[in-house]
């Protein structure tokens, strides 16, 4: 039985407030609110929330008015007060035509004790007010309230990961930057605009409203209702409408990146919960039903790996995962059910990473989930330990198994060192002494014997990123990490974690820890670029403490604009991947 490793929040649903809370109600200090879903949470100290099973919110209709102690409050467009019992009223939210709060008022309460304590359900979150109206602050912190319902990118170098949410009754594109402290922020997003332009030319084409479009290379793909399908294998110069076993309406498309005449629609029943994914390895011309044993079931996202033959499945049930074959006609294959640590939260979209190393999770409510995707422990892959990026190697370099137990390695036929060893993941450095081009790593464990070729090189430099993708990057004289909350500043002294520097002076084995006191130097020319611009490299060594990493110290130039900036590293006239670096005067 494969023991999986268990997934890990990446994003909170905390970062934006825009999510709809339908209902709410209070008693004294105990508010209550409804989301979307259907789950209730409360909060005591209008600061964090819990979850309530059995609690059952009294609601309060918005077209009528809430009285207390002679104040009246009613709700709709904005938020209106009646000191006279509902004779005159007053708009406390109205500003240029809109609302403050961004969106329409779906539910009040006010405060028995303080009828000037009010809190308000709108389309943009929970909002509170202690002074009848006249100032607003949001209760969104920390709520499960993220009504995500579809994953844009995955997260690539410095930039993080792009999902459309709903808000304010429309989805809106937002991307959670790792370090940011905004949580998710607005973007314009280019893919998502492009898309919805082919769904409108190929409606216009085809004479039928097309929902989903997709295309790579000569091929296209377009889906409607009443799961019709039309294909073009010219550019869209000709279609052909496909025949296929089931009806409803195709939502989503995914098309081999390598292989364009495979692909995968999504189909939703036309009544019930049902959904299902097809198969074409003919360009359309004729599909097939990969989904026949999971019954009735609502999907909501979709995504697959066609080197490994994977396809992962986001549904209101969970994520499940199996091994198809995507580029030849084969039997429908079966599901599993992946193991998650989100709760009964419906899963509304996975997506993997461009190398197919880690699988995505939108839930519900609850943000961003994160886990090595599962088809890994079938086909381990050999990656840089700092960044799992597939990159040369150097002497000395740490590297990460992903989906594989090591239990011995060699490199050029010299002993590697094993540093951790786990079902999911191990850690393997390489001996400085190695030489030459190219390198053959042989590495045995319980998967078997595996074997990688990687490219030689006297450095192959990349800056540590942690697992929620922010660059190990710290303030030297703090020793705090630097972020958007504690942004880097002219004249400051900056400590970076790095590996693949290669060699080091005096020589030091692998597999040990570098000393505390006067660590070995990097051997090879530095050079810090800071949007280009060089910063001055002061010191270079082992990392004290650590085995295998590097500390490399930059001092920052006395004076630097305010914003994020890209940071990279060259060791050896080679460069590492950009970090991303928050600035402040």
């Amino acid at each position: 039985m494969t023991a999986y490793l268990s997934p890990k929040q990446l994003a909170l649903a905390s970062g934006i407030s825009e999510s709809t809370v339908k209902r709410w109600c209070d008693r004294g200090l105990l508010l209550f609110v409804r989301t979307p879903g259907g789950r209730v949470f409360s909060t005591t100290n209008l600061e964090s929330w819990r979850p309530q099973r059995s609690a059952s919110p009294q609601t309060f209709d918005p077209q009528s008015f809430k009285l207390v102690k002679g104040i009246a409050y009613r709700a709709g467009a904005n938020v209106w007060r009646s000191d006279d019992g509902g004779a005159n009223w007053r708009n406390l939210t109205g500003y240029q035509g809109g609302s403050l709060l961004g969106g329409r008022v779906l539910d009040l309460a006010v405060d028995e004790n303080s009828p000037d304590r009010i809190a308000v359900a709108a389309e943009t979150g929970v909002w509170l007010s202690h002074d009848g109206g006249r100032s607003w602050v949001g209760l969104n912190d920390r709520l499960p309230n993220l009504a995500i319902r579809r994953l844009l990118a995955a997260p690539r170098g410095s930039a993080g990961v792009r999902a459309a949410i709903l808000t304010g009754g429309r989805l809106e594109s937002f991307q959670w930057q790792p370090g940011d402290g905004g949580g998710w922020l607005p973007v314009q997003d280019d893919s998502a605009s492009a898309e919805a332009l082919a769904r409108r030319e190929t409606t216009d084409r085809l004479g039928a409203e097309v929902f989903a479009a997709a295309a790579s290379g000569d091929f296209r793909y377009a889906g409607g209702e009443g799961g019709r399908i039309w294909a073009s294998q010219d550019g869209g110069i000709s279609w052909l409408e496909s025949q296929i076993p089931a009806k409803g309406r195709v939502d989503r498309f995914w098309v081999d990146p390598a292989a364009p005449q495979s692909a995968l629609a999504l189909i939703h029943a036309g009544s019930g919960r049902s959904s299902r994914v097809l198969r074409t390895v003919n360009g359309g011309r004729w599909w097939d039903d990969l989904t026949t044993s999971l019954g009735e079931i609502r999907i909501h996202g979709m995504t697959a790996f066609a080197p490994a033959g994977a396809v992962y499945l986001a549904s209101d049930q969970g994520v499940f995962w199996a091994l198809a074959d995507l580029r030849a006609p084969a039997p429908p294959p079966a599901w599993q059910r992946l193991p998650g640590s989100w709760g009964e939260s419906p899963v509304m979209d996975v997506i993997l990473d461009g190398p197919g190393h880690l699988l995505l999770a939108a839930v519900e409510g609850e943000g961003l989930f994160s886990t090595l995707a599962p088809h890994r422990y079938r086909e381990p892959a050999l990656v840089d330990a700092a960044d799992a990026a597939e990159r040369a190697v150097a002497p000395g370099s740490l590297l990460s198994l992903l989906g594989g137990r090591a239990e011995s390695a060699t490199a050029q036929g010299k002993p590697a060192v094993i540093l951790a060893a786990q079902d999911g993941e191990s850690q393997i450095q390489l001996p400085y002494g190695l030489t030459g081009g190219m390198v053959e790593i042989e590495i045995r464990g319980r998967q078997g014997p595996l074997t990688f070729g990687r490219q030689l090189k006297a450095a192959s430099p990349a800056i540590v990123v942690g697992a929620d993708g922010r660059p190990v990057i710290l303030d030297a004289e703090s020793g705090l990490p630097l972020d958007a909350l504690n942004p880097a500043r002219g004249g400051m002294r900056l400590q970076i974690l790095m590996s693949g520097l290669g060699r080091v002076s005096p020589d030091w084995p692998a597999g040990l820890a570098a000393p505390v006191a006067d660590p070995p130097r990097v051997a090879a020319p530095l050079r810090a670029l800071l949007d280009g611009v060089p910063v001055a490299v002061e010191r270079a060594s082992l990392a004290p403490g650590y085995t295998g990493y590097y500390l490399v110290e930059l001092r920052l130039p006395d004076s630097l604009p305010p914003g994020a900036a890209e940071l990279c590293v060259e060791a050896s006239g080679e460069s590492s991947n950009a970090a991303r670096l928050y600035t402040s005067q």
